[in-house]
């Protein structure tokens, strides 16, 4: 319904305007508009006539630009208004036409209009313009203005305008204050938990065992009726309309869901059925069918006062509803994502009835439009209105009417947990014009989110990139970089059910001042100091190759949540499976599965299924080509060629040259090569199928319904040591708890260090103990800084890095862009987790998977 608000004698107006929406200013020129703006609005919210003139001519009064400078303005206000913003035209906008164009537009993208009518003596007006000397027009221009506004002011609510605030007068425009005021669906403050219930249709015994199932109280009226109910934890429902009609007992669900709703117990959106409702108890003419007929005779038992409360409740019910910061949108029909917390009568009628096509099927039903098979929104969209036989995620949305009515059941989502709670029909109310499962919702019914595309993983238009939205901030994707992951994973990728998570890459700890040293825990423990990181953890840092290892109770839990017919995977850091050979892949997997068992990690974290993070040991297991042709060969190479060296060199000091310099470095050379090749030795030995093999846990990233992230790394720790105990094959890793505000403390975590590498150990990862998402002071933090043995960097070096002049070139080493690139990886990896946890479709948890192999593409020194 359009208001006209017009200022009284007395106080100051507070004026409400849509927070998302149209603000267009009418006034003749000299009105005060643009002062008026920039008083209320940010300069990126107002978009002015004048502005527009002059960035399409270099002069804002230029009025043979005003064509373009209109097309100009005419665009921004669909951009702002297309991405959801507030758009605040400041022109005179005493035109029917100009007002029409602008509209027009806020119709095209479904947001409210209000018009804000500043109405000041035309002589004001004039003297105004006059000390402008941009404003040379006369003063006839300012009365046809002003007679356009008189008559136009009469015309706004007609024309389409949702709100008119018209202030007369200086002291009123200087006087009123400007309020935002979200749309009516907005209701994201609200966070749940939620028990959202489908379609209803009037069985009230199957809704009260519901919620009795769902663990609510009830409040009953002095007859014994059901008039409320509340549960001990503070959850809430919220009923995705359909209430009425064709069942038993239409007013007692009603009185039951008012109740709730009145007490703060129950949201509500409106279903067709309730639509069709408002109109025959408004005493429109409507046709009783498809149970409305049951419900007016029902109603008509009832008293005049309670049938007075139906029609306002269902009256005040809005088109859908936003929860939950925006993560969760509830409406009677589904809603695609661009009309999430929109308002027009095309929002409601998709929000009541879905998108058809017009026709009808044998059945006599409507033909829907597949909305949910195409949905890619970020929230979890849940509805009804189309019987299905199983409430089933299809692409982040669910249908949860499982046609109680009709001799089916009524279901619940609960959420945040997305889990499926429902009781059966106590028999069949109404016969269905269509076979309950004639039709699914919008969608099939088996999981139809298996299949991945280039525009499900972040790649943007033209593959030019976007920005991933994660928990910590943004992270931008190269699209190039993201298309060639996509092209190499489709070849060689595990099958992509499988990938909830890619490791991220891992930075080094600052360059140490320590003499002889490019890398030392002094550094890390003052850096984790820095960020306000008062304890941390020091493991093991084994020589390996990273894999992490999904593995499933059952081929129960396998085909519900990732692949038919398999019991789990190892993978590598880049998502290809970890061994080459499927028969080994297959009893790495079946060791470990039994491992988890005989731990007793299923019963112990309640799940049928369980990620986990870790190295495959030895590093030849995985990168024994590489150690042949990078490593081995330069080792084969020094030991064929420094002895001839020598030999030659010992020729020469025979004749009598002065070459002992030479003779030195060669020596010197011929020992560091032999430490550089007793490095990789260290880390390769044969394997024969599995026996040899070990696996380092370091790190339970998610089972069922969570992430563990949030867990402290001594409980992955003792996670890691149950599994050890449990099989050989799974190998402990050695830490240390060190408090880095105490200075002996890190002194004692240093020496182990060194006696660490001095044994022939790669080093040590010192992490944050509160976990991987530990704040700091500067807010998310490294999960981990690597401290490498000096004699380790020999491989990755040189053998001749120590040598002083040498060290000191790389102690200039710039580690800024592998830090960020860490820390980005890091935020996309619990994304990924987080959007898994929560049981989004793949493609949701695809985007910051394939973002972190897109930046793997990043031109980082490879060293670091």
């Amino acid at each position: 319904m359009s208001t006209e608000e017009t200022a009284p004698d007395t106080a100051p107006r507070v004026l409400g305007v849509p927070a998302m929406g149209l603000v267009v200013l009418v006034g003749v020129s000299g009105a005060g508009k643009s002062t008026f703006a920039a008083r209320h609005f940010k300069p990126t919210e107002v978009i002015s006539s004048d502005y527009c003139r002059g960035l399409v001519s270099d002069d804002e009064n230029d009025q043979s630009a005003s064509s373009d400078a209109f097309s100009l303005l005419h665009t921004i206000v669909d951009i702002r208004l297309r991405r959801g913003l507030l758009a605040v035209v400041d022109a005179t906008n005493v035109q029917p036409r100009a007002r029409a164009e602008l509209l027009a537009i806020a119709k095209a993208n479904d947001v409210l209009s209000t018009a804000i009518v500043l109405d000041v003596p035309e002589a004001l007006a004039r003297e105004r313009n006059r000390v402008r000397p941009d404003r040379d027009f006369g003063d006839h221009v300012i009365a046809r203005q002003r007679r356009d506004l008189r008559q136009g002011v009469k015309r706004l609510r007609k024309e389409g305008f949702r709100k008119i605030h018209t202030l007369k007068g200086v002291e009123e425009i200087d006087a009123a204050l400007i309020e935002r005021e979200r749309a009516w669906p907005d209701k994201r403050e609200l966070t749940g938990p939620f028990d959202v219930i489908g379609d209803i249709h009037g069985c009230r015994e199957e809704l009260e065992e519901l919620l009795a199932a769902l663990g609510y109280e009830f409040t009953r009226d002095g007859l014994g009726r059901a008039v409320g109910a509340r549960h001990p934890e503070g959850r809430t429902v919220v009923f995705v309309g359909d209430l009425v009609d064709r069942g038993p007992d239409t007013p007692g669900v009603l009185r039951l869901a008012m109740g709730m709703v009145r007490d703060g117990d129950a949201l509500c959106v409106p279903g067709n059925h309730e639509n069709k409702l408002i109109r025959a108890l408004r005493g429109v003419k409507v046709t009783p069918t498809h149970g409305l007929a049951e419900s007016l005779e029902q109603l008509g038992r009832e008293t005049e006062e309670f049938r007075k409360e139906v029609l306002d409740f269902c009256e005040g019910l809005v088109s859908h509803l936003i929860l939950d910061e925006g993560r969760l949108v509830v409406a009677h029909a589904g809603l695609k994502e661009a009309y999430h917390g929109r308002a027009s009568g095309r929002v409601r009628s998709f929000a009541l009835y879905g998108d058809t096509t017009g026709e009808t099927d044998e059945y006599g039903l409507p033909v829907r439009l597949p909305w949910a098979r195409d949905y890619r929104g970020k929230a979890a969209v849940v509805y009804g209105h189309t019987p299905v036989l199983k409430a089933e995620w299809v692409n982040n949305t669910l249908c949860l009417d499982t046609g109680c009515v009709f001799g089916g059941r009524l279901t619940a989502l609960r959420y945040p947990e997305r889990e499926i709670v429902d009781v059966a029909a106590r028999e069949t109310w109404y016969e269905p014009s269509r076979p309950l499962g004639g039709e699914t919702s919008d969608g099939p019914t088996e999981r139809s989110d298996a299949v991945v595309d280039i525009t499900d993983v972040g790649f943007g238009d033209h593959g030019s990139g976007q920005f991933v939205e994660t928990e910590h901030g943004a992270v931008r994707t190269n699209g190039a970089s993201a298309l060639g992951a996509l092209e190499v994973m489709s070849r060689f990728a595990v099958d992509p059910r499988w990938l909830l998570y890619l490791p991220p890459t891992m930075a080094p700890a600052p360059t140490s001042a320590e003499a002889g040293y490019l890398e030392h825990p002094a550094e890390a423990f003052a850096w984790y100091r820095g960020a306000g990181i008062g304890q941390v953890v020091c493991e093991e840092k084994h020589m390996g190759s990273r894999a992490v290892a999904v593995l499933c109770r059952d081929a129960e839990a396998a085909e519900r949540r990732f692949v038919p017919g398999e019991f789990g995977t190892v993978y590598t850091r880049t998502g290809r499976p970890f061994f080459n050979d499927p028969v080994l892949q297959a009893e790495v997997i079946d060791r470990l599965r039994a491992a988890v068992t005989e731990a007793g990690l299923w019963d112990r974290l309640g799940t049928d299924w369980i990620a986990l993070d870790g190295e495959m040991l030895p590093w030849s297991a995985k990168a024994r080509e590489l150690i042949r042709a990078q490593y081995a060969s330069v080792g084969a190479a020094a030991r064929a060629s420094l002895p001839a060296a020598g030999a030659a060199l010992a020729a020469a000091a025979a004749r009598g040259l002065d070459v002992g310099r030479l003779v030195e470095k060669v020596e010197r050379s011929t020992v560091r090569m032999e430490e550089f090749s007793r490095v990789y030795r260290r880390y390769s030995w044969d394997t024969d199928g599995i026996a040899g093999l070990r696996f380092a846990p370091f790190m339970v990233l998610a089972t069922e319904g969570r992430e563990y992230t949030d867990a402290d790394h001594l409980w992955h720790m003792a996670i890691a040591e149950r599994l050890a105990e449990a099989d050989p094959l799974v190998r402990v890793t050695r830490y240390l708890v060190v408090d880095t505000t105490d200075p002996s403390a890190c002194v004692s975590a240093a020496s182990w260090w060194k006696d660490m590498v001095d044994a022939g150990g790669e080093g040590m990862v010192v992490k944050p103990l509160q976990g991987a998402r530990a704040e700091g002071g500067k807010g998310l933090t490294q999960p981990g800084l690597k401290v490498r043995g000096p004699e380790y960097l020999r491989i990755i070096y040189g053998p001749d890095y120590t040598d002083p002049d040498r060290l000191e070139v790389l102690k200039d080493r710039g580690l800024g862009r592998k830090t960020g690139l860490a820390m980005r990886e890091h935020k996309l990896g619990l994304e990924a987790l987080a959007r898994h946890a929560r049981r989004e479709p793949l493609w949701r948890v695809h985007e910051p998977v394939f973002a972190v192999l897109a930046l793997e593409t990043e031109p980082v020194d490879p060293r670091l």
